[in-house]
């Protein structure tokens, strides 16, 4: 797969040079579809220029990899630079300590962070244990709901009636939920908006609330009352638009009479 087939930018700006850790460094390439081999431009030209914006000299420097040079940079190399290819094999490039002006050259390459980046092994653990963390906590707190909890929960993320389910269905579906999307759960179970939100699902469940005018409106549907209760704003919710309502000082008799009718 040729690197003529992908964009580049022409500089990468904003950093200051950096004297990097001498030690051995592996690099992937970021694209899930990974070629056998991979070759990056590895000299600035015309076609690919490859540039880097010195912050403390305010101008601009052409990159070029040379295995005879002690820099990246074309204006610190002399005039008989031994030129290589730099490939990516099966979506990996390593380069040890011995070769820093190749661990240089990919730093300041504008791949770098697009196309292709460095392995940082403690980076990546601290990560994955941040996510597993996260994952066995939203388990933890999912198991700990209690029932009303869980029906709470299932309606506002499923929008479905909890009656019409097996309690084990609904904290099978829950569990499956917290150990998918662990950040969307615990957001979910923290939303103090929640129990108003499952509320008024509760209402439309109970045809107590209906929508109209192709669900611009929103209506009381009781036997003593047929009046509208609110107009939804455009690209807003239903149900979250109507909640908020309830929830202020101007909805709560409204609330209060939703609730006397479930009774």
């Amino acid at each position: 797969m040729s690197s003529k087939t992908l964009p580049l930018s022409s500089i990468k700006s904003n950093q200051m040079r950096k004297k990097l850790e001498p030690k051995d460094r592996s690099y992937k390439l970021l694209n899930n579809a990974v070629p056998l081999s991979f070759l990056i431009p590895s000299r600035n030209t015309r076609r690919w220029p490859l540039m880097w914006y010195d912050e403390e000299q305010n101008i601009n420097r052409a990159l070029r990899y040379a295995t005879n040079q002690k820099s990246p940079f074309e204006d610190e190399q002399d005039g008989n630079p031994l030129l290589e290819p730099v490939i990516f094999t099966d979506g990996f490039l390593t380069v040890p300590k011995t070769n820093p002006v190749l661990q240089e050259f990919l730093f300041y390459h504008p791949f770098n962070g697009k196309i292709f980046v460095e392995i940082n092994k403690e980076a990546d653990a601290s990560k994955e244990l941040e996510e597993l963390t996260t994952e066995v906590d939203a388990l933890i707190e999912a198991r700990k709901l209690t029932i009303e909890q869980l029906e709470t929960v299932y309606r506002v993320v499923f929008g479905k009636d909890p009656m019409q389910f097996a309690t084990s269905e609904i904290r099978r579906d829950i569990l499956v939920m917290a150990k998918r999307d662990p950040k969307g759960f615990m957001n979910v179970i923290n939303d103090p908006m929640l129990k108003y939100n499952a509320r008024v699902r509760m209402f439309f469940d109970a045809k107590l609330l209906t929508l109209r005018n192709n669900d611009k409106e929103v209506w009381f549907n009781t036997p003593s009352n047929k009046r509208k209760l609110l107009a939804v704003p455009f690209g807003d919710d239903p149900v979250e638009t109507v909640a908020v309502y309830l929830k202020s000082d101007d909805g709560l008799d409204a609330l209060k009479f939703l609730e006397s009718q479930l009774e």
